[in-house]
Formats: structure tokens, C-alpha cells, sequence
């Protein structure tokens, strides 16, 4: 048999934001068999890592290297030789001082194929996040971007008397440690002391900030607010327009970290929604939903499908499944043209008219018990009533719909599964406070959730839920909860921001 070639990508994977990760980057990422990455990537851009493939953290932070840089070129090779699709996603842009020549060299003398995908960079979209133009007519006509790292025990090797003949914007990338020895040689070689600088610190995530001075008084204003990383250096006089022109912070959930729980399939959607709202959204799909196999009791129903007046969806998975288990049966569509359709929630509406089909019947109170008892008003007792949903589904609906003698054959059509994070420690991140709101879509989401992060003092959690049961779920665990005033994603998302807002003004 012939052996499988293997190929390497160099993907750059942006500065953190998954908006600025490019097109190209998430399709070869998604492909990936093997993805080596280092600490500047996105953490939603590794949530979009595949499940199936193997990771490996290399670490790579400014002295603090997981692995030294020979032996990451070691293994794309080793790895690309076992035939694999490698993926080496590194911050930023893969060539502006992420060491992808490097990489290159030992994949070019063993004949190993490889294509680059370009990133955005940090030099350029950081400052942008913090209202700094990095050039301007009325400033500058350049900007030269420099690395700040220096080999220990050695000085700089830079021309900065050059630098200050340009008279453009300058921005240092990985010089936070070196800041002192920057500005002074910077002054030394003639720029004015009160030339504007900034230090933006985490750029493009909700914990961003920036430290505006002059070159003389920025090393000093940093040891007052004191200096993180990953941050950026920016030397000119586009620095002074950052109030001005600031934005990101503006947004209606600007500086919010979201942890958002939902079924795998569901997540993008609602992360979408916040993060148009200027929210860092970490997604978590806590559940993760599997179609029962071999479904003897649902295929029975299909046989009797015209024999039901009611099919009643709880969810746009059940919804969903349903209709993809009646295609794969080849089921005919005429067989549920006279059958009217009960279903909770504006998703699981939009759902079922997808597949060309309307609600008949909607409570206006999206859950289990009003739907039950609404439909219960509905019939005259003699209905049969077919309900596919979850194998945890609450016995609210059915509850409601006990008191009329009704036929109702409730059907397992799917299980849901607890999910666990490979690459990031949300309990960590939840008890250091740097997650502020937690988002919740369903019970079965904050059970998932608990399961995932184990045993912490869940009162540290700010939840938003989306109905009663979840907020119940939530109570349960001494969350502290808020519930949107209907259970939809739009109305979920008003409860954050409305949430926020307060928080803001208290």
C-alpha cells in the first residue's frame, strides 16, 4: 500500500478576537489531524479545533517556552512524515517574527509540503482595538514595526537614531520586559521626550487595556499600573487619539467576558449575537447531543404517523432529528399533511420551518408546562400526540397533558452527553474573575456545565438563563441568576446587556 503523504500549514491565527481569524485559517484548521500551537492562539480559535485531532501545546511566550523552537521543527516533520495534516497555528502572522522561516528550513531539506496561511497581525489590529491609528495624514506617513526582544545578556541590536529619522509610527512587538531600555534608547537617539507612547495590554479581548504616557514617562506609568502580557509598544503621535477614537470599549458589552454553554451544533450562532455586542465569548458546548440508534419505537411511529393530530417539539435538536430520521427512512412528507405542530421556543420555530412546516400552536411562555397546558386546552381529549424529544426530557409537559385522556407517546430520540474542555480550564479562569457572565440555553446545559467544571463555589458564577427550569438548575447550585423575560436568544442576550449595564451604573 502507498504510503499517505503528509503536509504541513503554517496558519496565523490572529491576535485573539475569532472575528479576525481568517477564512482560510478555520477551513484548514478544521481539517486538521495534528495541530501544534503555541500561547498567543484565540481561545475560541482553539475551541475550533477538531475533537478527533491529536494537540499539542508548545508553549511559546516570551521566556517561557514550553519547547525549544528545534524541536518544534523536529515534530512537524516527524508528524507530517506519519502522513498526518499538521497544523502549526501560531498568534499573530506565521512570517512577522513567529519564526515560520524557521519552521520552513527543516521542511524544505526533507521535501516535506507545506502552504502558509497568512494571519492578522497584532502590530496592526491591536492599536486599531484601542482607537490608535497606526497612520495618519496628519501625523505620520509610516510605520515600522519592530521586534523588543532581545537575547538575554546582549544589547539591542537596533538603529534607533534610524527609527527616529523615519518619523512614522513605531510599534515593538514582545518588548514589555525590555520597555525601559526602549524608551531610553529611543531618547538617546534624539526623539523628543514627550513624544506620545502607549502599552496596549491583551489587545482585541474584553480584558484589553492601554497605558497612554510619553516615551519619557511610559516606563514609569507601567510600574504604577503595573505591566502584563501579551502586550504591544506603540511610539508616536497617533498614541494622543486613542480617547478619540477608542470604540471597542464603547460597545454594549464592551470589556464582558461571556462563557456560553450550549450544544456543540447551536453554539456559533448565539456567540455571534454577543460578540456583535462586543463581548469576549468563550464558547463551551457543555452537551453534546447523539441520535438514539436503531430507534424501534420511533420507527413504530412513523408507521402510524397519519394516525397522530399532534407532533409537539421541544427543542431544535428534536425538531432536527426528527426530520433527518424521517429522511433517512425515507418516510413520505404526505403522511404528516394533516398533523398540526406544537413546539416551545422561537428556535425550534425557526427549526421547523426549515423544513417547510408552521407552528400551529406556540405558548407564550416558553416551557414545558405551558406548552402542556395550552395544548391540553387545545384538544378534546381523544387526540393521539407524538412528542420526540430528549431521553432527559422533563415530566412537565407531560404532566400538563395527563388531566384529558390523550393518547401521547413520548419517544427518546436523542441522548445527551456531558462535555469536557480539552485545551482550557474554565474553573480556573471562573475562580480567578476573569469570566464575568456565564450563559445558559437550557437545564440540561448547567448540569453539563457543573459536570465539566467539577467542584467549585458556584456563587461566584453570575448566570444568565434563558427560562425557569434553567434558572432553577442554576439555583440549585447557589449560581447567582438572572432570567430573560422570554425564553429566546434575543430575549436572552437583552438580560446580559441589561444585567451589565446595571452593573455598570450601580
Amino acid at each position: 500500500m502507498e504510503k499517505k503523504s503528509g503536509k504541513v500549514w503554517l496558519v496565523g491565527a490572529g491576535p485573539s478576537d475569532p472575528g479576525l481569524f481568517t477564512l482560510k485559517g478555520k477551513e484548514v484548521l478544521e481539517q486538521a489531524e495534528v495541530v501544534v500551537y503555541d500561547a498567543l492562539a484565540g481561545q475560541s480559535v482553539l475551541n475550533m479545533i477538531p475533537e478527533t485531532a491529536e494537540v499539542i501545546n508548545v508553549g511559546k511566550r516570551s521566556r517561557h517556552h514550553t519547547m525549544p523552537q528545534e524541536k518544534i521543527n523536529e515534530l512537524l516533520a516527524q508528524k507530517a512524515e506519519e502522513g498526518k495534516r499538521v497544523v502549526r497555528l501560531k498568534g499573530g502572522d506565521p512570517f512577522l517574527f513567529g519564526r515560520g522561516g524557521e519552521e520552513l528550513e527543516l521542511l524544505v531539506r526533507k521535501g516535506i509540503p507545506y502552504e502558509i496561511v497568512p494571519g492578522v497581525t497584532s502590530a496592526l489590529s491591536v492599536p486599531a482595538y484601542q482607537g490608535i491609528p497606526v497612520t495618519h495624514r496628519d501625523y505620520c506617513s509610516s510605520v515600522h514595526i519592530i521586534t523588543g526582544h532581545k537575547r538575554a545578556g546582549k544589547s539591542y541590536d537596533i538603529d534607533f537614531e534610524a527609527l527616529v529619522r523615519t518619523k512614522g509610527t513605531l510599534v515593538f512587538l514582545m518588548g514589555v520586559s525590555s520597555l525601559g531600555d526602549i524608551c531610553r534608547g529611543l531618547i538617546g537617539a534624539g526623539m523628543a521626550p514627550e513624544k506620545p507612547a502607549a502599552l496596549l495590554i491583551r489587545g482585541t479581548t474584553a480584558a484589553q487595556e492601554r497605558i497612554v504616557a510619553t516615551v519619557a514617562t511610559l516606563e514609569e506609568e507601567v510600574q504604577r499600573r503595573g505591566a502584563k502580557t501579551p502586550a504591544i509598544i506603540v511610539v508616536g503621535d497617533v498614541c494622543g487619539l486613542a480617547d478619540e477614537f477608542s470604540w471597542y470599549e464603547k460597545l454594549p458589552l464592551g470589556g464582558v467576558k461571556v462563557l456560553l454553554t450550549r450544544p456543540k451544533e447551536l453554539v456559533s450562532q448565539t456567540a455571534g449575537k454577543l460578540r456583535a455586542l462586543g463581548a469576549d465569548v468563550l464558547e463551551m458546548p457543555a452537551i453534546r447531543t447523539e441520535r438514539i440508534a436503531d430507534n424501534e419505537r420511533l420507527h413504530r411511529a412513523f408507521a402510524e404517523l397519519s394516525s397522530y393530530q399532534w407532533i409537539v417539539f421541544t427543542s431544535p435538536t428534536g425538531a432536527r432529528i426528527f426530520f433527518e430520521e424521517m429522511a433517512d427512512l425515507r418516510i413520505d412528507h404526505r403522511k404528516i399533511a394533516s398533523v398540526k405542530f406544537a413546539v416551545i421556543g422561537s428556535g425550534t420555530r425557526k427549526e421547523l420551518e426549515k423544513r417547510g412546516y408552521y407552528p400551529d400552536l406556540v405558548p407564550e411562555v416558553f416551557d414545558g408546562e405551558h406548552l402542556g397546558l395550552v395544548l391540553a386546552a387545545a384538544c378534546e381529549g381523544s387526540e393521539r400526540i407524538l412528542i420526540p424529544r430528549a431521553a432527559i426530557g422533563g415530566r412537565e409537559l407531560t404532566d400538563a397533558l395527563a388531566a384529558k385522556n390523550l393518547h401521547v407517546d413520548d419517544i427518546s430520540t436523542y441522548d445527551t452527553h456531558y462535555e469536557t474542555g480539552r485545551l482550557i480550564d474554565e474553573r480556573e479562569e471562573l475562580e480567578n474573575g476573569e469570566i464575568d457572565y456565564v450563559v445558559f440555553t437550557s437545564a440540561s446545559t448547567v448540569r453539563g456545565f457543573a459536570a465539566a467544571v467539577g467542584e467549585m463555589d458556584y456563587a461566584r458564577v453570575k448566570a444568565i438563563c434563558i427560562g425557569r427550569q434553567t434558572k432553577a438548575a442554576a439555583d440549585a447550585l447557589g449560581m447567582q441568576t438572572w432570567m430573560a423575560e422570554q425564553a429566546s436568544i434575543d430575549r436572552l442576550t437583552e438580560k446580559l446587556v441589561e444585567v451589565h449595564q446595571r452593573k455598570i451604573l450601580n
